[in-house]
């Protein structure tokens, strides 16, 4: 069989399951790489080349019972539609599109309730608009974050911008553009403010050496914690808003 870049296959695993993998050429890999896709629930299998697809194939196919156990282990997606409660800054947030006016905003319905994001108008786009509000509230706090890092570190950035990235949370390039997952703003401040220490780190070392590390202790002294905290629930933050 032959298989192409973006195609998928659907494999049994032994205990029944049936999950889906999609094929992805990177000529950047060194190897075969098998990971998870959170939010679309499906594993992607990385060839080097579009030769090794096969190859690809093989090694999910080997892996099938992996795949379903860690599919089985993702937390249920949650929507940006009425009544959902998601995280912002790490806190509870419940999601309405009851109130006055045309902006998106928070208040405390009470004191024993969750806040809320009240974000009126037509509630088929409220997705569209709930995930605008909190892309334009991750860019200003990782704005802030940044410069504050960069001053600390005696650097200067080029360009800041809020993706919604898969397989990284930030990243830099040679010439001084940051990137970001904007899904950091439902993570708490001090995380999106260590991964805006790690990639301003980069701008002074495009490495993970003992020097890049203690840069980012310099602007974040409490990282570890921070990375341990995204590393344990970065997952909730992908599979939110689809």
């Amino acid at each position: 069989m032959t298989y192409n870049n973006g195609q998928t296959m659907t494999l049994r695993a032994p205990n029944g399951h049936r999950v889906r993998v999609r094929f992805e050429v990177n000529a950047k890999a060194r190897r075969l790489i098998l990971r998870l896709d959170e939010r679309r629930r499906e594993a992607v299998a990385v060839a080097p080349t579009r030769r090794q697809i096969k190859d690809a194939a093989a090694f999910a196919a080997e892996r099938a019972d992996w795949i379903s156990t860690r599919l089985q282990h993702l937390p249920e997606p949650v929507r940006f539609e009425e009544g959902a409660t998601i995280r912002y800054r790490g806190e509870p947030l419940m999601l309405t599109a009851q109130g006055e006016g045309r902006l998106a905003k928070i208040w405390p319905e009470d004191e024993n309730s969750p806040k809320l994001l009240s974000v009126p108008g037509d509630p088929e786009t409220m997705a569209q608009r709930v995930t605008r509000f909190l892309k334009k509230q991750a860019k200003a706090d990782l704005t802030r974050s940044v410069k504050r890092h960069c001053e600390i570190l005696g650097v200067d950035f080029k360009t800041i911008s809020v993706k919604d990235t898969r397989s990284r949370w930030g990243s830099c390039t040679h010439d001084g553009q940051l990137s970001f997952s904007w899904r950091l703003i439902m993570a708490p401040a001090g995380v999106l403010d260590y991964v805006a220490a790690h990639e301003c780190a980069h701008l002074l070392e495009m490495n993970h050496s003992p020097k890049f590390w203690a840069k980012v202790a310099k602007c974040c002294p409490d990282w570890k914690r921070h990375r341990a905290w995204l590393r344990a629930h970065g997952v909730e933050l992908q599979s939110a808003g689809e």
